[in-house]
């Protein structure tokens, strides 16, 4: 099913989805919906769990630690969406069904559009995202000062002598291990995503990560300099586009004055480009050193839907989020504005004078 549908994602994957749900699902919560022709052809699934909580509301699997959720739909089977948004009003019974995190183009969307009850559709996290074309083509999206800069980065990484060396099947355990040491010395003191330092996110990308390798879905790649592992990246892929997951660098690099950024992007770019892919996505977040690249944003969505038992419950819930999603933005605002009047001559950081 998974690889009959052209807009899904590796987060999509039995390997992923299966995985996480072994680390983080409840007893009793799964609840997946199919969709089968009469021959009993798989055409469309929605792998659901009930939500945490009092509420009745049923969502994707994935959580936090998974960049973009979806539905799956058969390519070859125009009649999947509104047989599954039929399927899913049936299973929902009465719960509203929240769907975060939703990349433009994905199936849920047709399911958004077949759904005959109330709907939401909100913005999610948002994405950067650039064409999967090679560094030199990359370096023309900005100005050439910088591109020069940058350039000066890379002869140093080549007179470095960093070797990359694309992981085996094999090798995936072992290299999973040694990226997410890295990742913990390269954050050390800096506020490393906790999850990330967790012992079941560890089992988790390594029951996932090693079948995704042997199918395409990822790949793990080591920087060595000397013959030592100074870097990894875990990178996954889709039909259409390639994002880099996670990665881990020595904090000796930075003391070498090394751009990792740079190193994995070019890295990045040359193998997205090389497969055909069209997207080189730098998943969600909008940190300050991808927009060096000037990537373009795109924002994910969530969408919501409900049946007349559910209906108000959608309309509170789609509120709510409006509301954080208004001050977490007016947050922003004042916080860029605060960075700017500091910035400027003959201002302190609160704005009075010099």
């Amino acid at each position: 099913m998974y690889t009959r549908c052209s807009t899904a994602t590796p987060f999509q994957s039995h390997s992923w989805l299966h995985s996480w749900w072994l680390s983080y699902g409840r007893p009793g919560a799964l609840r997946v919906v199919l969709v089968r022709r009469a021959d009993g052809t798989l055409v469309a699934a929605a792998p659901l769990m009930r939500a945490a909580g009092p509420l009745p509301v049923l969502t994707q699997l994935g959580g936090t630690i998974t960049d973009f959720t979806d539905v799956l739909l058969d390519d070859g089977c125009p009649d999947a969406a509104p047989a599954l948004a039929e399927a899913l009003a049936g299973a929902a019974r009465g719960a509203l069904i929240d769907l975060r995190e939703v990349r433009p183009g994905a199936a849920a969307e047709r399911v958004f559009d077949a759904w005959r009850g109330p709907r939401r559709r909100l913005t999610d996290s948002l994405c950067l995202e650039l064409p999967a074309v090679p560094m030199e083509a990359l370096l023309e999206r900005i100005p050439s000062g910088k591109a020069q800069r940058v350039r000066a980065k890379l002869r140093k990484l080549d007179a470095l002598g960093i070797d990359e060396h694309i992981v085996t099947a094999p090798e995936v355990p072992a290299a999973l291990e040694r990226l997410l040491r890295l990742h913990q010395l390269q954050w050390q003191g800096r506020g490393v995503t906790a999850e990330h330092t967790s012992e079941r996110f560890a089992q988790h990308l390594a029951r996932a990560v090693r079948p995704m390798v042997e199918c395409g879905d990822a790949m793990v790649t080591e920087f060595r300099l000397a013959g030592d592992v100074v870097a990894a990246d875990l990178t996954l892929m889709s039909r259409r586009l390639a994002g880099g997951y996670l990665y881990g660098a020595d904090p000796a690099l930075r003391a070498r004055k090394v751009d990792v950024a740079t190193m994995l992007l070019r890295h990045g770019a040359r193998e997205t480009s090389a497969s055909g892919r069209a997207t080189l996505s730098m998943l969600r977040g909008t940190e300050p050193y991808k927009h060096h690249w000037r990537p373009e944003t795109v924002p994910n969505q969530r969408l919501m839907l409900g049946g007349r038992a559910s209906a108000p419950l959608l309309w509170l819930r789609a509120g709510a989020a409006a509301g954080r999603r208004w001050a977490a933005r007016q947050a922003r605002e004042r916080e860029w504005l605060g960075r700017a009047l500091g910035r400027l001559p003959g201002r302190t950081p609160n704005g009075g004078g010099g």
